[in-house]
C-alpha cells in the first residue's frame, strides 16, 4: 500500500475583485524562456529513494532522478537507464542492458549501484514503506523476516552494465514496479557517507535524472530543480530550472499566478472552477484517485444484507454529487479502478469492467431493495455512521451522503467528522461502520486498487471477501501472469465480481484542475507517482 498526501483544497471562494480582473485580462505570459515557478500543496519530506512515500517526494524524485525505466501514460513504461532488456526463464528473469550516463558527482551509473540501491530497500534496517513491491523477487519473503540477509535478494550486477533481477514467479506488472524509487540505483559511498542524513538535504543526495536538487535545506517550503549536465538526454531537456514554492492555501497560490509570480497553480473548489474553466490556460485532468464507501460489514451485520449494500448505493445522486457538491471537475467513479490507467484494444479498463447499477442513483429503485433488505433481515430501522476527514471538502461530502442516504426509509445516519490522522488510524483498525475511503495507484495497472480487496489482504479494512473474486485475482497473479488478455480479462471480472455484491460504493474520481501559462508546452502530466514530468517541457 502506498499513502499519497491527497490534495485537500477547501471550497474556496473567490473575491469579487479578482473575479473581475480574471474575467477581463488573461494571466500574463512570462518573459522567462528556460525556467518555471511551481507550485506543491505539500511540503517535500525525503529524497531517499528507499523512504519517499508521498505526492510530492515521488515528484521530486521522478524529476531528478532515473531507474531502469520510467512511467508513461495508461499502464506503459518508457525505457530510462536500462537501453534494452529481455525476460527469460518462463517469465521469473529480467536482464536489464545499461546505457552510458553517469551521476551528477560525474560518477559512471552502474549496475552495481542498482544492486545495491535495490537492495538496500529491502533491507528491514531501512524500514521502507514500499519494500512491499519487492514481495515475488528472489529471497525477499525471507528477507523481510530476518531469515536471510539483504544480500541474498535475488538481484545481481552481470558486470557494469548489466543487471539481472530474478523472481519466484512470473509477475505481469513488473516493469511498471519498477518505475518507483524503491528501484533505482543508489551510490554506497554517498550513503555511508552522510549516515542517517542521506537524503535529508538536497546537497546530501547524488541524482541521475535530468534535473538535481538544489535549495532545499530539509525544512524550508522552497527547493529548486536544476539541470542535470551529466544527465544522458541532458541535450533533450530545454528548461534550466524548475522553482517550487509550498503553498497551502489556495487563494493565496491564485493570487500569485495572477501576479505572474507562478506560471501554475491548482484551483479549488466550484467557485474557483466556474470562474476560470473557459479559459485558455485552465485544465482539467483525469487523477487516479478513487473515493467510495467502504462498508464495514462485521461492524454493521444488518449489511450482510446484499439489498441493503445495493440500497445505499443507489440512494446517491453522483451527479449532485459532482456537479453541486465539489464542482471541480471530478467525476462519478466506474469502478475500484479508474479512467485512464489501463486500456485494451483502445478501450478503458472500465468499459469493459463497470457494472452501472452498482455505480449510479436510482432512489426510486433504492427505497424498494431497502424495504425488501429490512424485510428479509426482520427489521424497521438501520442506524449507521460515516467516517471522513475533517477538512473543508471532505466535510461536506459527509454532509451530502448523510442526507441522500437518510432518504432511505428508517434509516439514520451519523457523521463522525474526525483529523485526517486520526480517520486514518481508526480506518486500518477497522474501527468504522461506513467510511469514504480513496486509493491513489503507485502503478499504472489495474491490480494495484483489486489488489486492496483480497479477503487475506491487510489493506481490506472492510474485511469484505470473495471466493470468485480471490480467484480471479489469483489467476491474474499466476497462471495468467504471462498472458496480457487473459490476465485483463481476469481483472475485469474481478472488479465486475465486487460491484455485483457491492463490496465498495464507488463515489467519485478526483480531478486536478489547474491554470497553467498557455506559452509552456509538453509537460507531461501522469495521473499518479511523478504527476509532472518536466524533462521535455519548454516555454515557447
Amino acid at each position: 500500500m502506498k499513502f499519497k498526501s491527497m490534495i485537500k483544497l477547501g471550497l474556496t471562494s473567490v473575491a469579487a475583485s479578482l473575479v473581475l480582473v480574471a474575467c477581463g485580462n488573461s494571466a500574463n505570459e512570462s518573459s522567462r524562456t528556460d525556467s518555471l515557478n511551481w507550485m506543491s500543496n505539500t511540503t517535500l519530506t525525503t529524497l531517499d529513494p528507499s523512504k519517499a512515500v508521498d505526492v510530492t517526494s515521488d515528484q521530486v524524485l521522478y524529476n531528478s532522478m532515473r531507474g531502469l525505466v520510467t512511467p508513461d501514460k495508461g499502464n506503459k513504461v518508457d525505457l530510462a537507464i536500462a537501453k534494452s532488456y529481455k525476460i527469460t526463464n518462463g517469465g521469473k528473469t529480467y536482464t536489464f542492458t545499461l546505457r552510458d550516463t553517469k551521476w551528477s558527482n560525474d560518477k559512471p551509473v552502474t549496475a552495481q549501484d542498482f544492486v545495491y540501491g535495490i537492495k538496500r530497500s529491502a533491507d528491514p534496517k531501512t524500514a521502507s514503506q514500499m519494500a512491499y513491491y519487492m514481495a515475488n523477487v528472489v529471497n525477499y519473503s525471507q528477507i523481510k523476516m530476518g531469515t536471510m540477509s539483504a544480500d541474498s535478494l535475488g538481484v545481481k550486477a552481470l558486470n557494469d552494465h548489466t543487471l539481472q533481477i530474478n523472481l519466484v514467479k512470473p509477475q505481469a506488472d513488473f516493469l511498471n514496479v519498477l518505475a518507483l524509487p524503491v528501484f533505482y540505483p543508489q551510490v554506497k559511498s554517498i550513503v555511508d557517507k552522510y549516515g542517517s542524513a542521506y537524503g535529508t538535504t538536497s546537497d546530501k543526495m547524488v541524482y541521475d535524472g535530468p534535473f538535481t536538487v538544489t535549495n532545499w535545506k530539509g525544512s524550508n517550503d522552497a527547493w529548486t530543480l536544476a539541470k542535470n549536465k551529466d544527465y544522458y538526454d541532458n541535450a533533450n531537456v530545454k528548461l534550466k530550472s524548475i522553482n517550487y514554492t509550498v503553498i497551502k492555501d489556495p487563494q493565496t497560490a491564485l493570487d500569485e499566478y495572477q501576479s505572474g509570480k507562478l506560471d501554475q497553480t491548482l484551483l479549488a473548489g466550484k467557485q474557483q472552477v466556474t470562474t476560470y474553466k473557459n479559459r485558455s490556460d485552465f485544465y482539467n485532468r483525469k487523477g487516479f484517485m478513487v473515493q467510495y464507501l467502504s462498508i464495514n460489514q462485521n461492524n454493521i451485520p444488518e449489511l450482510k444484507n446484499k439489498n441493503l449494500r445495493r440500497a445505499l448505493s443507489l440512494a446517491i445522486d453522483r451527479n449532485a454529487l459532482t456537479k453541486d457538491i465539489l464542482g471541480d471537475g471530478s467525476f462519478a467513479a466506474r469502478g475500484l479502478v479508474p479512467d485512464t490507467l489501463a486500456y485494451k484494444d483502445g478501450k478503458d479498463f472500465n468499459d469493459y469492467a463497470t457494472v452501472k447499477d452498482a455505480t449510479t442513483g436510482n432512489l426510486s429503485e433504492a427505497k424498494k431493495l431497502w424495504a425488501k433488505g429490512l424485510k428479509e433481515i426482520n427489521k424497521t430501522s438501520v442506524s449507521l455512521s460515516i467516517m471522513n476527514n475533517n477538512d473543508q471538502t471532505s466535510r461536506a461530502v459527509t454532509e451530502f451522503l448523510q442526507t441522500e442516504l437518510e432518504k432511505l426509509p428508517g434509516l439514520k445516519v451519523t457523521a463522525e467528522i474526525l483529523p485526517n490522522n486520526v480517520a486514518s488510524g481508526r480506518s486500518l483498525k477497522s474501527d468504522y461502520q461506513l467510511s469514504v475511503s480513496g486509493w491513489d495507484p503507485s502503478i499504472s495497472d489495474p491490480i494495484s486498487p483489486l489488489q486492496t480487496k483480497v479477503s487475506t489482504s491487510s489493506i481490506n479494512t472492510s474485511k469484505w471477501g470473495n471466493a470468485m473474486y480471490d480467484m480471479y485475482i489469483d489467476r491474474s497473479n499466476n497462471v495468467d501472469a504471462t498472458n496480457p488478455t487473459k490476465r485483463f480479462d481476469d481483472l475485469v471480472n474481478a472488479q465486475k465480481v465486487i460491484l455485483n455484491d457491492q463490496g465498495i460504493i464507488p463515489l467519485i474520481q478526483k480531478a486536478q484542475p489547474e491554470l497553467i501559462k498557455s506559452n509552456i508546452k509538453n509537460v507531461k502530466y501522469l495521473g499518479n507517482g511523478p504527476i509532472w514530468d518536466f524533462s521535455h517541457a519548454y516555454i515557447k
